[in-house]
């Protein structure tokens, strides 16, 4: 029988991932989310350490060894969280997400091979968690090497690609029955090797600013990996986090979709459907005006409200600080600023919210799309800084654009548009951005903080 000391410090546990999960859905509660969810993970990993024979009958075993990665894992993941960037936030996630399904596999096939459990429940949730999870694993980590730029950050359609995918995914699923009914080892070893294969080609077709939406639908594959494996386990707590995980990834992952103005089956079969093209004509020979950073604190101190949009090109030059400067002193001019935030800012979800939220940015400054579109004709300058297929009206009016039907930010309908830029290159989506050659938007060229500051010093001095 169980010690109620078990149940007790499990049920601890589970109440605080629930008020993790509740903390994140704010930034203004997301580092107290963290902290709480940290804490019941220390208690689940506590009772498992302590109470070995929950799981296995015994004391605990290997000690030294689990003392080990506990310790290899723990300067990893410190030394990770201290250096990483926040613009490598999705790509640190996107691996540990990926991690965190390769283990889940890991462990049904050892307990396949060890156990050979004859319930065919337990049987199915192990086979299961092995699909799920080796699809998150090899998916997650296509994704971080398209978010690190180690591979193109486009569309990859091999081909015959649609028909090799669903050949793929056939004979996985062909070989997971055949699984359950004849439990033998060749066939659990093609059946991972199947599923590793598939988590490649789903994410291979998917690129630009589709890949967050990816992120978040194998974050919930990894959630639901663990919650299988905590069946096989009879461990309650891998349940109710794992549950946890998939049932907030599906919706994070419905909610991105219905932002990005696409079905899921759009976002990761549409490349199959088209080729992808420009959605305007190449840049160059193009005629854009370019402004002096005095020219722009002109425009926005004689300006009456201005709605600042910022982009992944801020957090790349670590911008944050300098913006609220630029805010604050228009602010004290009596001129009313607003940020304007499309929901897959930056290449995550919340991106921009904790990057400005680092900055002090008061949260009652920022707004969601849905808010702040209706205001910009009323906006006499807009400031875009660093972002582009947010803003980019090809999502409005060209079909054959990558991003045609997502919402986005009306940035067209301000008075005047200021875009920092480093360049001209297009933006994740790789498409040119008509409001760039609109005769009412001028640009600035350079990093986007030196940028900031030359403009935040021009504003003093008028």
């Amino acid at each position: 029988m169980t010690p109620t000391w078990v149940r007790v410090a499990e049920l601890l546990a589970a109440i605080l991932f629930i008020l993790a999960l509740k903390g994140l859905s704010s930034p203004k509660t997301a580092r107290r989310g963290n902290q709480l969810g940290a804490a019941g993970a220390a208690i689940a990993t506590a009772v498992a350490f302590f109470y070995g024979q929950k799981f296995y009958g015994g004391p605990v075993q290997h000690l030294p060894e689990i003392l080990i990665a506990i310790a290899i894992g723990a300067i990893i993941g410190w030394v990770a969280a201290r250096r990483v960037q926040m613009t490598q936030m999705p790509q640190m996630v996107a691996l540990f997400n990926g991690v965190g399904g390769g283990a889940a596999a890991v462990i049904s096939v050892i307990e396949f091979l060890s156990v050979h459990s004859e319930n065919p429940a337990i049987l199915i949730a192990t086979i299961f968690t092995v699909v799920i999870g080796s699809v998150s694993f090899t998916g997650s980590l296509l994704t971080f090497a398209k978010l690190q730029e180690l591979m193109t950050s486009r569309p990859v359609v091999i081909p015959l690609g649609r028909f090799i995918t669903i050949g793929t995914a056939v004979a996985t699923m062909v070989t997971a029955v055949a699984l359950i009914i004849n439990p033998i080892n060749s066939l659990l070893w093609l059946l991972l090797g199947l599923s590793l294969v598939l988590g490649i080609l789903l994410v291979l077709p998917v690129g630009g600013a589709d890949v967050p939406i990816v992120i978040s639908l194998l974050n919930a594959f990894t959630g639901l990996s663990v919650a299988a494996s905590g069946y096989v386990l009879n461990n309650v707590l891998l349940i109710v986090a794992g549950t946890l995980v998939g049932a907030a990834g599906t919706l994070l992952t419905r909610m991105m979709a219905q932002a990005m103005g696409r079905p899921l089956t759009n976002t990761l079969f549409g490349a199959f459907k088209k080729r992808i093209a420009s959605a305007a004509a190449s840049s160059e020979d193009r005629p854009v005006k370019s402004a002096s950073a005095q020219d722009v604190a002109i425009m926005l101190a004689y300006a009456r409200k201005v709605i600042i949009v910022p982009g992944y090109g801020l957090a790349v030059a670590q911008a944050q600080n300098t913006i609220r400067e630029l805010v604050e002193l228009l602010v004290a001019k009596g001129i009313e600023v607003d940020y304007a935030i499309h929901p897959v800012a930056g290449r995550m979800p919340g991106h921009m919210n904790v990057l400005l939220a680092e900055a002090n940015v008061p949260y009652e400054q920022l707004k969601e799309m849905d808010e702040i579109n209706p205001e910009f004709p009323g906006t006499d300058v807009a400031l875009v800084v660093g972002a582009n297929d947010v803003v980019n009206p090809a999502a409005r009016d060209d079909k054959s654009a990558p991003i045609y039907g997502m919402p986005i930010l009306n940035v067209d309908q301000a008075q005047q548009v200021v875009f920092l830029k480093r360049s001209m290159r297009p933006g994740f989506a790789g498409i040119e951005n008509e409001v760039l050659f609109d005769p009412k938007t001028s640009l600035l060229f350079g990093d986007a903080k030196d940028s900031l500051t030359k403009v935040v010093g021009a504003l003093k001095s008028l």
